[in-house]
């Protein structure tokens, strides 16, 4: 077996991977029917075509020559680590981490340092465009989270709501 691109490969197995933790994860959850769809429906559903999108891209990159194999560069861990960062952040932040007392900051807040953080992870930094798209996430999340949806959520730090 001769591979011919690596990185659509290596992509390809992340893929199925993936896809197919996400399937098994949600096997313990009730799937119920497309008339009826339960919590685990989507997850399976999702898991499945991940890990099939997964298998074509992986069998591609065994059948179409590439010029010169697509070969894998090296890990840029800068961007990794400001992605994983931002996403931890903005757990944190949305949920608060009551073992050190931080309280729960809300949408807003949690949304504000997903994008400051994330946009670290990019070779360009404007402030203005990051602030912009910021304001836009959080009209964007607010009119559908919290007007649409009705999810009850924070979205405000307390000691501004008091």
């Amino acid at each position: 077996m001769n591979i011919k691109s690596q990185k659509d490969f290596f992509s390809g197995l992340v893929f199925m991977v993936v896809g197919l933790a996400f399937a098994w994860g949600a096997t313990s959850y009730n799937v119920g029917s497309a008339a009826r769809m339960g919590p685990g429906y989507f997850p399976i559903l999702l898991g499945a075509i991940m890990a099939i999108l997964g298998a074509v891209i992986a069998f591609k990159s065994l059948v179409v020559e590439t010029e010169d194999g697509d070969k894998i560069g090296k890990w840029v861990w800068r961007p990794v680590g400001y992605i994983v960062a931002a996403n931890l952040m903005f757990g944190i932040l949305l949920g608060g981490l009551p073992s050190i007392k931080l309280p729960a900051m809300g949408l807003v807040v949690a949304i504000f340092a997903l994008t400051l953080i994330a946009a670290r992870a990019g070779s360009e930094f404007k402030l203005k465009e990051i602030v912009i798209l910021s304001l836009l996430l959080c009209v964007g999340s607010y009119l559908c989270f919290i007007m649409l949806l009705k999810l009850q959520m924070q979205v405000w730090p307390a000691f501004i709501t008091g």
